[in-house]
């Protein structure tokens, strides 16, 4: 016997509307929402999304477009979005674009192709510009990365929270600093110039290299920078990737942190309390980026003509030994006495 929409609304004693409106992920009361998601367990209802796809403008499935799946920053914001999808009934498509723009256009046509309900999308720089400029059929919610306000977005304070480093070693007494920020997204220009502006404001000696993302790139550059007569007292690396890539350099040339220079950076990873003397970072609301971007889409599903939104959210500096002088810091030595 084949379970439907009607069987589901009368085991959870609603209409047959509202378990669309749950199962399309509109915004329903949470109680509604939870009755219709039980009647669709207890009666194992299975909808046929091939016939609703021709009867309907669009799936019930989610798009999810990330820069670089080997950030952990992004697998983090993926597993929430993707949990909270499950929760509503929706599926998603995950994509990733190795900070390529035209794998980035690739992937918008196949969610117009798809008929997905909603992207979340990180952009490319020039992505983001497109995004803003574009019709699409669906609405799309940009993450970690904005070049204007005409969409909804949720981002980090850059600026704010790479300041928050810059101050951080300046009290640290480091004089002399090298920020390493991506070449290829607004991201990285947005600490770039955060980076900056604290540099400025406290006359520090400082230089910000812009790295292409590409295999090795980050590590040569680094390695190179290492090398040089006038090595930097610190370095600020702009994500996770890049920080184990001035590690991974660090470690070829016999240099370790923070005997031979000071490391900060942003993502707060779990590997990283454990590298040396642990690694001083911004560690960005990765749950709350995921959870602000799915209602922002539902939202945005219910009210399509509301004016856009854009949410900044703000980090925490998670200082630890990678920022301390090595001079200043304190040895001890146990199981012996004097």
């Amino acid at each position: 016997m084949t379970v439907g929409i009607k069987d589901v609304a009368r085991v959870a004693a609603v209409s047959p509307a509202t378990v669309s409106r749950v199962l399309s992920g509109r915004s329903v009361d949470p109680a509604m929402r939870d009755r219709v998601l039980a009647a669709v367990k207890t009666t194992g209802y299975r909808p046929n999304l091939a016939a609703r796809r021709l009867r309907s403008r669009h799936s019930n499935t989610i798009g999810l477009i990330v820069a670089d799946i080997r950030n952990p920053f992004f697998t983090a914001v993926s597993r929430t979005v993707e949990d909270i999808a499950y929760e509503r009934g929706l599926r998603v498509i995950l994509c990733n674009t190795n900070e390529d723009p035209a794998k980035e256009a690739m992937y918008l046509q196949l969610m117009q192709e798809e008929r997905v309900t909603g992207v979340i999308l990180a952009p490319t720089r020039q992505g983001a510009e497109k995004v803003s400029r574009a019709k699409a059929d669906h609405p799309i919610i940009l993450i970690d990365r904005v070049a204007t306000t005409t969409s909804d977005c949720v981002v980090l304070d850059n600026d704010a929270m790479a300041q928050a480093l810059v101050v951080h070693l300046h009290a640290q007494g480091f004089r002399t600093i090298t920020g390493l920020f991506g070449a290829a997204s607004t991201t990285g220009a947005e600490r770039r110039a955060g980076f900056e502006k604290a540099a400025r404001a406290m006359n520090l000696t400082t230089q910000s290299l812009s790295v292409p993302h590409r295999e090795g790139e980050a590590e040569r550059l680094v390695s190179a920078l290492l090398q040089a007569p006038d090595r930097p007292e610190a370095i600020i690396a702009s994500n996770g990737v890049m920080l184990m890539s001035v590690l991974r350099a660090a470690h070829a040339l016999g240099l370790s942190v923070p005997r031979d220079f000071a490391l900060a950076g942003f993502d707060n990873d779990a590997w990283m309390e454990f590298a040396g003397n642990g690694l001083s970072v911004i560690e960005q609301p990765v749950e709350e980026i995921g959870r602000t971007a799915m209602a922002m889409l539902l939202d945005r599903l219910d009210h399509p003509d509301a004016a856009a939104r854009k949410v900044v959210l703000s980090g925490r500096l998670v200082a630890r030994g990678s920022s301390i002088r090595h001079e200043n810091m304190i040895v001890e030595t146990w199981g012996s006495k004097s």
